[in-house]
């Protein structure tokens, strides 16, 4: 099994973490993409950790940036195939970046951008004791007829979108929260209007906001 390495940040107030918020990043990007995100969602959560590993996998499609799986079989249920292989990785990852920091999943929360949100809404569910929370922006639910079965904790979620996107289209976050909610999620969703496949600072605070609400204490 592959182990994953990236950046990290935190925390800005010093002292050992009381959360950690680990960022899942997009197709074609790294770690490097989403930590720069760390200092400002630090304003709202001073004592966490952010870790934002790279994917386990070369971009296949370009010869640059990582992948959490390839997209070069985009049926749904290759992808959901594809997902499924590495999540054992990801939670690992997540399970030594807690006994690292002392502290288990009531303290932990994903976040992920389009691909990244796609493994955060898989890997999470499927772990063992809920975590505070999974904050996705621009991505989708894959296999949302199994999520049902396949859940064993319900975080609640937060799906951000950009009404202009044109990489994961807007409809990809209606079927999100629907199947999420049809699987008995709690489910917050945002749509931005004008938005590409971006995060923007109004997503970035609404975020922050919701992550902060999430943690215990």
């Amino acid at each position: 099994m592959a182990q994953l390495v990236g950046p990290s940040f935190g925390p800005s107030a010093g002292g050992p973490p009381r959360q950690l918020v680990v960022m899942l990043h997009g197709v074609g990007a790294d770690g490097q993409d989403l930590i720069g995100l760390a200092p400002m969602l630090a304003e709202f959560l001073p004592h966490a950790r952010f870790a934002a590993p790279d994917g386990p996998q070369p971009y296949d499609l370009a010869p640059y940036g990582r992948q959490w799986f390839s997209l070069q079989d985009r049926r749904p249920a290759a992808m959901q195939a594809s997902a499924e292989r590495v999540a054992a990785t990801v939670d690992a990852f997540l399970d030594n970046e807690l006994a690292r920091c002392g502290l288990d999943d009531s303290s932990l929360a994903l976040l992920g951008f389009s691909q990244g949100t796609m493994m955060s809404l898989l890997v999470g569910p499927r772990r063992p004791r809920p975590m505070a929370a999974i904050l996705g922006f621009s991505g989708a639910l894959l296999g949302p007829q199994q999520l049902a079965a396949t859940t064993r904790s319900r975080p609640p979620v937060m799906l951000i979108h950009g009404e202009a996107d044109d990489v994961v289209p807007v409809d990809a976050l209606f079927a999100a929260v629907e199947g999420l909610a049809a699987a008995e999620f709690q489910v917050q969703w945002i749509l931005r209007p004008d938005l590409p496949h971006s995060i923007d600072p109004y997503g970035i605070d609404a975020g922050g906001r919701f992550l902060r609400s999430m943690f215990p204490g």
